[in-house]
């Protein structure tokens, strides 16, 4: 389901985790982890106090949903029920899952408090700039080629309908096309921790990607420690230690995938509003939330917004975040009133 241009960030949001990771089972005895690959970037659980016997069909059954849950959201997939409601042309509202109407509510939520921001039909800019299946263009693209992908992009062309007999999409708009990918490791992430605690187990961290969700203890018997990666291509290191508390956590990034086009740095972030890859020095927003999938959310839309929208609107929307702004050779960091009751003592 992942695009290429979210790959490489996660990618290296998921080494820094799962350093941290192993390093706390070397010294827990009865800590179990399954790992494996999905939506174009890796999955990991790692499990507290669990018998060892039932390690090869907790393997099976975390992979089977994730790939159910792929067969869904894909945009990859030609014959996803994403990619169907993407190839359908007519207005009438189409069939889909709870789970899917679920993640496109809440995606239509934040991008309202947003101002649309956080859009999940870019995807036309995306592949105009050469961060999805299309090739990196040779030339940046000009204002009326902008123009018609942006025609094509818009949160108010989409609806979510409920009805007695199931969930609906509706598009007002024929060629719109609709891309989760920005939310679906926070979807997957919350996914598996409820199949976790369907399965009896309380003790846990789960990871899709750079969406990270905990539960309980680690095998030590203390609080799982999440790490954020500091904002750099050049090392894998840590700019904070949280304790989650049972919430999830992500982060979105710019500094990792980007080309180099006439002199110019294009970020993999393109703002829907002006149809462009933002030009900020926000590198990297990390948000705290009762789920993944609203933390998933959440980054994107604030990653895009840059460093003083997204403070103001982390402030009056109480949000938990973490961001990081690019001055000079370094860094500086803000976190808001919400974020500072997870950070550890140990990194503040």
């Amino acid at each position: 389901m992942k695009k290429k241009w979210l790959y490489y960030p996660v990618m290296a949001a998921f080494i820094l985790l799962s350093g941290c990771d192993r390093h706390r089972e070397t010294v827990g005895a009865s800590a179990m982890v399954l790992e494996g690959r999905t939506m174009g970037t890796f999955w990991r659980v790692s499990l507290a106090n669990i018998d060892p016997g039932l390690k090869e069909n907790l393997q099976k059954a975390v992979q089977q949903q994730l790939d159910n849950d792929d067969r869904e959201l894909s945009t990859w997939k030609a014959d996803s029920v994403l990619s169907r409601f993407n190839q359908y042309r007519g207005s009438d509202p189409q069939p889909v899952s709870d789970n899917m109407a679920d993640i496109v509510t809440m995606a239509l939520r934040i991008g309202q408090k947003t101002h649309g921001k956080m859009d999940i039909t870019v995807g036309p800019l995306v592949n105009l700039w050469g961060f999805g299946p299309v090739k990196q263009p040779a030339t940046v693209p000009t204002q009326a080629q902008i123009a018609a992908a942006r025609a094509l992009t818009g949160l108010q062309h989409l609806r979510v309908i409920q009805r007695s007999e199931g969930a609906y999409l509706q598009k007002d708009l024929p060629n719109l096309y609709v891309d989760l990918s920005t939310m679906g490791e926070g979807f997957a992430t919350d996914h598996l921790a409820r199949l976790l605690e369907k399965e009896g187990i309380n003790n846990y961290l789960v990871s899709v990607g750079g969406a990270v969700l905990t539960r309980g203890q680690n095998a030590e018997g203390k609080a799982w420690k999440v790490a954020i990666q500091k904002p750099t291509d050049k090392e894998n290191a840590v700019q904070a230690v949280v304790d989650l508390q049972g919430h999830g956590i992500s982060t979105s990034g710019s500094y990792r995938n980007y080309y180099e086009l006439n002199g110019k740095r294009i970020s993999h972030v393109i703002d829907p509003t002006t149809g462009e890859p933002i030009q900020h020095k926000l590198v990297s927003a990390t948000v705290i939330a009762t789920t993944a999938l609203e933390a998933d959310g959440w980054d994107t839309g604030l990653m895009v917004l840059g460093e003083e929208q997204a403070k103001a609107l982390a402030l009056r929307e109480q949000l938990a975040v973490y961001l990081i702004v690019k001055q000079g050779n370094g860094f500086s960091s803000w976190m808001s009133p919400q974020f500072s009751a997870f950070l550890l003592p140990e990194a503040q």
